[in-house]
């Protein structure tokens, strides 16, 4: 059975349930903002139950949720994976042959603990963050009047770009993971009650995946900041979850083909990479005197006040990126490719620069470094931009004309 924490007689009171894969909180990073923001919508109107998982050797996520909601927690425990490379290409050679995406199996496997939490009690309203536990629907029908996911990325849009940047066994990898994807998708999107989407490019690719899904666009969003001091050393950066696939190849990617570049123009140039799992990165950079790998921070949007110019080489993807949102707040320019800026309704020249190319980044970049006047319309374009349309108080109030449970 999993581990219990909270109040508990709020099970009876509690009209929202949601079952994330990922930990909200502490809320640090894009997928966890994005489920936080959702959790404090939900815990403004009563109780919220959460279903979390627990990796092994870190905290209990149970411990981390902040006194405001109030709700029981139930926590399951994941056995242990080796992170190394050849474990990974090994289990996931087993999926690919198996038909199942990765995070699909790796959250699998858990509908007799859920039920057995779940027994005796009913919601109103049953929540689950990520594709990844889209499985577990059936469980959560039978305990709650609706049932809604919230996909942080359309899965198999994701996978099928990984695909046209890898080659070799990795391609026909992540194309028999997207193709997994799809079924799935077209199989239970059509099921739930509402299927929240970040984009409406996002909700066009489910419009085509599944037709009769009912579909919410439910934007990333991060809490309202003032704005910070801009220290402006003379630095650029990128951030993110080092982990996740685009990260890993958007800094290889940079490393290889457009950080050359820059430091022939700008020799003193530092280039920090701020971000959890900056294992992940070791074959592809070495930290030293220009690269500094800062690994994980707790307070994102100050760090990226401190450069001059925040890099977003991102190549695949699908969602938005919250550290677009994070650069915004901390009034940054922006140098992202049309992929990394997707999404977001951004104007080219107003909230941030477009870069495709090696040659472009690399002069696009040089361009803001040589600027101020530029970098400064830039950041307060990005920042202008942020407060309208991209805290977590614009996006409870678009839930509230959309979507609203009463």
């Amino acid at each position: 059975m999993p581990k219990r924490s909270g109040d508990s007689g709020a099970a009876e009171a509690a009209r929202v349930l949601v079952l994330s894969p990922e930990a909200p909180f502490p809320a640090i990073g894009g997928g966890a903002l994005r489920s936080a923001s959702l959790v404090h919508y939900f815990a403004r109107r009563g109780p919220v139950d959460l279903i979390l998982f627990q990796q092994p050797g870190e905290a209990d996520p149970a411990l981390a949720i902040p006194n405001e909601v109030q709700g029981e927690k139930f926590v399951l425990r994941l056995s242990y994976h080796a992170r190394h490379g050849a474990a990974r290409i090994w289990r996931n050679a087993g999926r690919a042959l198996r038909g199942v995406p990765p995070l699909v199996d790796r959250f699998r496997g858990f509908d007799r603990e859920i039920a057995g939490t779940l027994t005796g009690r009913r919601y109103r309203l049953g929540v689950i963050e990520h594709f990844w536990c889209a499985p577990y629907l059936a469980l959560l029908e039978a305990h709650c009047e609706e049932v809604w996911v919230d996909l942080h990325n359309v899965e198999s849009v994701l996978q099928g770009r990984e695909a046209e940047l890898a080659a070799g066994p990795a391609r026909l990898g992540f194309r028999r993971f997207a193709r997994a994807y799809e079924a799935l998708e077209r199989e239970l999107l059509p099921r739930f009650g509402r299927v929240l989407v970040t984009s409406e490019e996002d909700a066009e690719a489910v419009k085509r995946l599944a037709p009769g899904a009912r579909t919410t666009i439910f934007p990333n969003t991060i809490p309202l900041r003032p704005a910070p001091v801009r220290a402006e050393e003379d630095a650029i950066a990128f951030s993110g979850n080092l982990a996740y696939q685009p990260n890993t190849e958007a800094v290889r990617y940079f490393a290889g083909q457009v950080w050359p570049l820059l430091r022939a123009k700008w020799p003193n140039l530092v280039w920090r990479i701020i971000g959890k799992n900056p294992a992940e990165i070791q074959r592809y950079v070495q930290a030293g005197e220009y690269i500094q790998v800062v690994g994980p921070v707790e307070d994102a949007i100050g760090e990226l006040a401190r450069v001059r110019v925040v890099v977003v080489p991102v190549l695949a993807g699908s969602g938005t990126r919250v550290k677009i949102l994070e650069a915004w707040a901390a009034g940054a320019p922006v140098v992202s490719t049309t992929v990394g800026a997707e999404g977001l309704g951004a104007r080219a020249g107003e909230h941030l620069l477009i870069a495709d190319t090696p040659a472009q980044f690399s002069e696009t970049v040089s361009a803001l470094l040589t600027s101020q006047g530029l970098r400064q319309q830039i950041g307060a374009g990005g920042r202008k931009f942020y407060e309208e349309r991209f805290t977590w108080e614009v996006g409870w109030r678009l839930l509230d004309e959309t979507a609203c449970v009463g």
